[in-house]
């Protein structure tokens, strides 16, 4: 069994280190999301932007300091890392590193323009973000096809994890663009499509499977339920996506062989978004209903719970941007009621997060269990 840390988990670094996984970057996924989706508003509210500045340094101090952990934890305890990758459920959530750093380049553009580095630092953060997303993209897949054990009944959302950053990343090219120079930004908008490519085409295939898994084998364990809420993921991202390079490619794509494409990118990609947002509100009523099924058996709190949180939130994203391209104020009220939601969610979830991370009883690897016979051969 692996170690629960004891109150005050902070007072123990070294353990904090060695317990420390990557489901704590959703944190920083959901945090980011909050920001963004405050940031487009269209209800102001006294020191709302004061409010959207604060949690942009406030996800910029978590990533620091989770990514100073996560690389300590390799660092010093080498003996973890296969383990950790060997894990069905842990792998999986490497896919949340890329992802949480994606708000934070975005932010870096469209929150602080009078900084004249900013662009350019949000355009190297993007390219670190996609070095990541490929990296984790074509590893945890692999690793699961040769060494971890799946199985149909055991498949949840959390499959979705290590593919979605990629499309993540797009979404965040067509954001980028307008603010670079004709042929980087065409750079980054057909970078932005070959990933998307890579991303949802595979997402759609997962999403197929967990609905035959759902139907077969019913829900997930309550420790999974939230679980279903990640397919939200990859379909508002997917039309996301869509709507941000479709609105890049005009200027992007001219005066290149590709300008036919950058002529009608944008309402291809409106229409693309809006196919994927019908069946992102299948799922977001689908997961709401079984999420009431499960919350009347028992729902424990665990940091799966920031499924509530990013998923939902790119999906609102999607949802304000369809309502600007098509001028259809149905998409506004409905992005600005899920804004409220999500908001809601999120302060009930960073405060009971904070209070296992500080207690300890949040920290905990169970991949550490598959490293234990390791550890006694060499001592």
């Amino acid at each position: 069994m692996h170690k629960v840390l004891p109150l005050r988990a902070l007072a123990h670094p070294r353990e904090l280190i060695r317990q420390f996984t990557p489901n704590w970057f959703t944190l920083n996924m959901g945090t980011g999301i909050v920001f963004v989706l405050l940031a487009q508003f269209p209800l102001d509210f006294p020191g709302r932007m004061a409010l959207v500045y604060g949690l942009y340094w406030t996800d910029a101090a978590f990533f620091l300091l989770f990514t100073g952990l996560f690389i300590t934890r390799w660092l010093l305890f080498r003996q973890y890392a296969l383990p950790l990758l060997r894990h069905p459920v842990q792998s999986m959530f490497l896919g949340a590193l890329p992802m949480a750093l994606i708000p934070l380049a975005n932010g870096l553009a469209t929150l602080f323009p009078q900084w004249p580095w900013a662009i350019g630092a949000a355009v190297q953060l993007w390219w670190l973000d996609v070095l990541l997303s490929l990296a984790i993209g074509w590893l945890v897949p692999s690793v699961m096809f040769v060494t971890q054990e799946h199985s149909l009944e055991r498949m949840t959302g959390v499959w979705l994890l290590p593919i979605v950053p990629a499309e993540v990343a797009a979404s965040s090219a067509g954001l980028l663009a307008p603010h670079l120079p004709p042929d980087q930004a065409r750079t980054l908008v057909v970078t932005g499509y070959a990933l998307w490519g890579m991303s949802v085409p595979l997402a759609l295939g997962l999403l197929t499977l967990l609905y035959l898994r759902l139907a077969v084998h019913k829900l997930p364990p309550r420790e999974m339920a939230v679980s279903t809420w990640l397919t939200l993921g990859p379909l508002g991202t997917g039309a996301l996506a869509l709507q941000t390079l479709g609105a890049a490619a005009p200027r992007a794509l001219a005066h290149s062989v590709l300008a036919p494409l950058g002529a009608v990118a944008q309402p291809l990609g409106v229409a693309g978004a809006l196919v994927l947002w019908g069946l992102g509100l299948w799922w977001l009523v689908t997961a709401a209903v079984l999420t009431v099924v499960q919350w009347r058996r028992g729902l424990p709190f665990n940091l799966g719970w920031w499924g509530f949180t990013f998923p939902v939130g790119v999906f609102v994203a999607a949802t304000y941007a369809l309502g600007t391209d098509t001028g259809v104020t149905a998409f506004t009220r409905l992005a600005t009621l899920l804004t409220s939601a999500v908001a809601g969610i999120w302060l009930v979830v960073i405060v009971r997060s904070l209070h296992g991370l500080w207690h300890g009883h949040l920290v905990q690897a169970p991949c550490l269990a598959q490293a234990a016979p390791a550890g006694r051969m060499q001592a």
